[in-house]
């Protein structure tokens, strides 16, 4: 009868822990679900204020274009009043800006929704609200592993990313040197006088915009940035294919070893990434005080 008892007693304490832990299964699983649901909240916030404030910051520009305009026009008007012609021309030129620039205000500056700053306050309430639901239920780390796997893809089009849009600036800048210095030799070549003639301002104009992206080219090295990004981006890319592939450095892990392939690939990752961060505060310092790691393929 004893024994009975303690059989039934013991059978009884196996189905309670047994729905603790189906609980506490469920209650993790329902905590990781909300979870992600508020880091989606969150990144949508966060794109939400990013058009706002690029919206806001395109509406200022706007205004300043048009005020700067309409004044000048004033300013200009006052010194031409007699005559007429230049009047005119004075005219359609500022009103043109002015009118280029109440477009852009309508188009760009929306009518409806929150306003900019209900947008930062948003944010901020749900930046909070996920850093304390974030404290509560901390991950184990073979998900931490798993979920770093799965977010080398965002990090890889990110390198990419701004690596072409370095590349792209890059680009431009280069080629408007060239063009500027060939259009420099062609206009002081036509130019046949010492009055203050168009060619001589265009010689002014060109010399100015050269120089200066010259200036912007040299001192923040959109060439280097890109190599070093793409660079970056192609190494992460070649560990995320071998630990997939199971070749290269992880070609010794079996099936059952998983995690152990993870960990190196982890720490690979991240040794990459953290040498992107040691070249890029290299590019950041003065020339003469830091050469960047590696070397950028010749123009």
């Amino acid at each position: 009868m004893d024994r009975s008892l303690d059989n039934d007693a013991s059978s009884r304490m196996n189905d309670a822990e047994e729905y603790l832990s189906a609980e506490q299964r469920r209650a993790a699983a329902a905590e990781r679900s909300k979870l992600r649901e508020l880091r989606h909240e969150v990144k949508q916030a966060e794109r939400d204020l990013a058009r706002r404030t690029t919206a806001v910051q395109i509406g200022l520009l706007a205004l300043i274009v048009a005020g700067i305009s309409l004044l000048t026009g004033l300013g200009w008007a006052v010194l031409a009043w007699d005559s007429p012609a230049t009047l005119l021309r004075i005219a359609i030129i500022c009103g043109t800006l002015i009118l280029i620039a109440v477009a852009v205000l309508i188009v760009t500056v929306p009518r409806r929704g929150p306003r900019l700053a209900a947008l930062m306050n948003e944010v901020d309430t749900k930046r909070e609200e996920l850093r304390f639901l974030g404290s509560l239920y901390y991950p184990t780390l073979k998900e931490r592993r798993s979920l770093y796997r799965e977010d080398v893809a965002g990090v890889i089009e990110q390198h990419r990313a701004d690596s072409r849009k370095y590349r792209l600036v890059h680009n431009v800048l280069q080629n408007l040197i060239m063009i500027g210095s060939a259009s420099t030799t062609t206009v002081a070549a036509l130019d046949t006088g010492g009055k203050l003639t168009w060619q001589s301002v265009t010689i002014v104009a060109i010399g100015f915009t050269v120089t200066l992206s010259a200036a912007f080219t040299g001192y923040y090295k959109y060439r280097e940035r890109s190599y070093f990004l793409l660079q970056t981006a192609d190494a992460i890319e070649e560990e995320a294919n071998a630990v997939n592939l199971g070749i290269g450095p992880y070609k010794n892990f079996g099936p059952d070893q998983e995690q152990q392939a993870l960990k190196l690939f982890t720490q690979r990752v991240e040794d990459h990434r953290n040498e992107q961060r040691r070249r890029q505060q290299q590019l950041d310092q003065p020339a003469d005080q830091a050469t960047p790691t590696g070397a950028s393929p010749s123009a």
